[in-house]
């Protein structure tokens, strides 16, 4: 599994998945969700709820949404 470049956290799928979204789909190093938060300005609130909005959508970059999932 990959670690974040920024403060080393290891990362889960999503994080990824929400970097290479909004980042470069071909990236190959990442940001975990709070350090791609301060590096976009972007509450992580609302990356929360993109995460939600694109797995929805079916985005093949994220696992798929189940709705039991918290």
């Amino acid at each position: 599994m990959s670690n974040c470049i920024k403060c080393g956290k290891t990362l889960d799928l999503i994080e990824i998945g929400l970097y290479k979204k909004l980042v470069n789909r071909g990236a190959s190093e990442f940001m975990c969700k709070l350090c791609l938060s301060e590096y976009m300005n972007i509450p992580v609130d609302i990356l929360d709820r993109k995460i939600v909005e694109f797995r929805k959508m079916g985005c093949t970059l994220f696992p798929a949404y189940d709705p039991d999932e918290k």
